[in-house]
């Protein structure tokens, strides 16, 4: 008797059962691809951002997440690994709060709150990254080891700003067919590292702006790259509606960590530059600002 019939049959089974059967091996993981709003229920480490805190000087500046950041993520890496991310959103319920659950050990744990229009990449933790699609903003990070044991731990936690800001400002009025605002700079980054806060890559950071409101004010972040301070070298140009260039002048502006530069002139008078000394004015949000002229 042959047994040709009944392996058939069952090699048939086997193809069919080996998709769950690989999949039942695999780790949990909550990473860039889980929806919106997914987060972990309960865990033995819960995460809890008490506040988005700044010391420009002796004086404490608290802020709560949901006033400050549409945007929050958290992800748990084991050395260059991520292990689990979740993202939130400010409509969440639960936002500001989320649980994991993790075998003992040590791992670094980072916190991102921001209002960019996505999530940034958070694949490794030396490289978190934004990107041009989907703007730069106002950024706080936390980012320290902590270590599960037997015990549950319980964090309460406080980022602090890791972004520069250039307040570009235009004084006189827009000639007529003036329709976008775009800027592009260099000499910042747009991605840190998430141990030192600093930026980590050279790039090429590009906002455009919708100006037929009136709008004169644009603010423009970045991350010093690999110091606190640092120079932009930026290109701004007027455009049309169809996106056909106007005018286009250049500039460099030098910046710091948690401090505004405002840089402020007639843009399309053709004056020349005209750096003055600073004038500086307290925030309580930032560090003294810089007013510059142009």
């Amino acid at each position: 008797m042959t047994l040709e019939p009944l392996v058939r049959p069952l090699w048939a089974l086997l193809l069919l059962l080996s998709p769950l059967l690989l999949t039942s091996c695999e780790k949990p993981y909550l990473g860039d691809e889980v929806p919106s709003g997914t987060t972990t229920t309960s865990g033995n480490l819960t995460v809890s951002v008490f506040q988005l805190e700044q010391t420009p000087f002796s004086d404490y500046t608290r802020t709560a997440p949901s006033e400050a950041c549409t945007h929050l993520n958290y992800a748990i890496y084991n050395g260059d690994e991520r292990l689990k991310q979740i993202n939130q959103t400010s409509d969440m319920a639960d936002f500001g709060h989320v649980s994991f659950q993790l075998d003992a050990g040590t791992f670094q744990l980072v916190v991102v709150a921001h209002s960019s229009k996505g999530n940034p990449t958070m694949t490794a933790p030396t490289k978190i990254q934004f990107d041009n699609s989907d703007g730069y903003s106002d950024t706080f990070l936390y980012s320290e080891d902590v270590t599960v044991a037997s015990e549950p731990v319980n964090l309460s936690i406080a980022l602090n700003r890791i972004v520069a800001l250039c307040r570009f400002v235009i004084s006189d009025d827009y000639p007529q067919g003036v329709a976008k605002m775009q800027f592009k700079y260099t000499g910042g980054s747009g991605a840190f590292n998430a141990s030192t806060g600093l930026g980590c890559v050279k790039s090429t950071q590009t906002v455009t702006y919708d100006v037929t409101s009136g709008q004169k004010q644009f603010d423009l972040y970045t991350f010093p790259y690999q110091g606190e301070e640092c120079t932009i070298h930026l290109t701004a140009m007027a455009l049309d509606a169809s996106g056909v260039e106007i005018t286009q002048r250049t500039f460099d502006i030098p910046l710091a960590t948690n401090k505004v530069t405002w840089f402020t002139g007639d843009f399309f008078n053709g004056t020349p530059i005209q750096p003055t000394s600073l004038n500086l004015t307290i925030d309580t949000q930032w560090l003294p600002e810089s007013h510059l002229t142009y």
